[in-house]
């Protein structure tokens, strides 16, 4: 099947209210980058490291997504989330999305679509265009969202929309090399 012909998703930023934002950094890759063979699936799925500041003052908690919204599905795909990071953490390093022993305090993954729970790295289609990997963090108005480990994270973000502050992206892209 040829998914490169079908139209381009919306950014999934430009539908949401548009709250403050911050300062979200990486060494792993900058925004615009390419995505690095390492943070694929193929290369180990290892998740970027990511540094935060400037978020609000009256932040409780922060949550951590990896969303893919030029997945060939009606609703994209969430490579990983992560929940309840308390406000006094301001970076993951690389390779936190392994497991919920890498988190401070009450943080956890939910499962993402891949049915794990943790950082799934980008897999898309052989022959298919670049997706974009959008890697943001919310700053949010409480210290939990009250959700547990086997709510979706797309239930998880819907109930995260009415306590953000702000929030802070970056964006890779990644295409499978032609075979």
């Amino acid at each position: 099947m040829d998914f490169s012909t079908r139209p381009r998703a919306p950014h999934p930023d430009a539908a949401l209210p548009v709250p403050a934002t911050f300062t979200l950094t990486s060494n792993t890759a900058k925004d615009g980058d390419p995505l690095p063979q390492a943070l694929t699936a193929a290369g180990g799925s290892n998740s970027p490291h990511l540094a935060w500041s400037g978020f609000p003052a009256e932040t409780q908690s922060f949550m951590v997504t990896c969303f893919d919204p030029d997945a060939p599905t009606p609703a994209g795909f969430w490579h990983w989330m992560i929940v309840d990071l308390p406000a006094s953490q301001t970076e993951l390093p690389a390779g936190a999305g392994v497991s919920d022993l890498e988190l401070d305090g009450p943080a956890f993954h939910l499962c993402n679509d891949a049915g794990e729970a943790g950082y799934f790295g980008a897999a898309p289609p052989a022959g298919d265009r670049a997706h974009r990997y959008v890697f943001s963090v919310y700053a949010l108005d409480t210290d939990s969202l009250q959700v547990d480990d086997e709510t979706s994270a797309t239930r998880a973000f819907f109930t995260s929309l009415q306590h953000v502050l702000a929030r802070a992206s970056l964006t890779l892209e990644y295409a499978e090399p032609a075979s």
